[in-house]
């Protein structure tokens, strides 16, 4: 069976990996079954070298930063889920360039990024994500979006090869990257800034952050924003005027203080999360006529 076969491939390999590891150890949603295996890579070539062997044993493979846009079901995962959170985090300053790892949390390229007083990604401060995520996505906050400062990206392509690109903010769209919905693998960013007052940097850093507290339902396991931004309003007016805040299912609920989070309340499942996405789906197509598209991405237990 292929599963066995990059088991054996694995220990051959001397890659260290775990067996049905609970997807809930990963993620901000505190959700997910097992996983077949879960490896916590240590440097590029290891994803290389277990994306070939993947490929080859037509195993779903799916690379993970800081779990924190991302909801696995409660069933097994069948495949092998590829976590670069834990060793790939390496941030490195270039005169008024930050070269960041795919699984260096924003949290820490935005303090680095203070620390030398540069400015322009202020608004990611607090965005609970990895930078191979915000790429993925295109994340954004308070008016600004990664594709402004993002101008080198290195990446593994469908074929294992291991490119760099340059882009311009043109190729990113609402929420969209080139890499969405694509089998590349962000490796490695050089987010372009600006010298600025390091005072004037932490003071603004602070003040989003503070709007966060404020606004957001930080104490509880969340995805972030669960919804996309409608065109011509916003997912957590609609949500909110349709009467959803507070909404429940099972453990699931929908946000009383940010209508636009659904929380992990008390010790929900996935099927309770998934259910209650659903719900609020239907539940504003009916009452205010707009289709609320999905910002996390759920993982299908299948070929990614």
């Amino acid at each position: 069976m292929n599963k066995e076969k990059l088991e054996r491939y694995l220990i051959q390999k001397r890659i260290p990996f775990f067996k049905n590891k609970p997807m809930s150890e990963y993620t901000t949603l505190k959700l997910g079954g097992p996983a077949w295996f879960v490896v916590e890579v240590q440097d590029y070539t290891d994803i290389v070298t277990v994306k070939k062997k993947a490929d080859e044993c037509s195993i779903p493979m799916l690379i993970l930063g800081n779990g924190s846009n991302i909801l696995f079901k409660d069933k097994e995962f069948e495949g092998i889920v590829v976590v670069l959170a834990k060793k790939l985090k390496k941030i490195e300053v270039v005169n008024t360039n930050i070269i960041a790892e795919a699984g260096a949390s924003l949290m820490d390229v935005c303090d680095e990024a203070c620390k030398h007083s540069l400015m322009g990604m202020e608004f990611a401060y607090g965005i609970p994500g990895s930078v191979g995520g915000a790429i993925y996505m295109n994340a954004g906050a308070f008016e600004g979006e990664v594709k402004d400062i993002v101008r080198e990206i290195q990446y593994i392509d469908e074929d294992g090869n291991i490119k760099n690109i340059k882009v311009k903010p043109k190729d990113f769209s609402y929420r969209k990257s080139m890499f969405t919905d694509t089998n590349k693998i962000i490796l490695k960013v050089i987010f372009e800034l600006s010298m600025g007052n390091r005072d004037e940097v932490r003071s603004l850093m602070d003040r989003y952050w503070n709007r966060r507290k404020e606004r957001q339902p930080l104490e509880y396991p969340s995805a972030g924003s669960v919804f996309k931004r409608p065109v011509g309003d916003y997912a957590s007016r609609l949500i909110d005027v349709s009467g959803l805040k507070g909404k429940c299912c099972g453990g699931a609920m929908v946000s009383e203080k940010h209508a636009g989070f659904l929380i992990n309340y008390d010790h929900a499942t996935s099927n309770d999360f998934i259910e209650l996405i659903e719900y609020v789906q239907k539940e504003v197509k009916k009452q205010t006529g707009f289709d609320l598209e999905c910002e996390i991405k759920i993982v299908e237990n299948k070929k990614q």
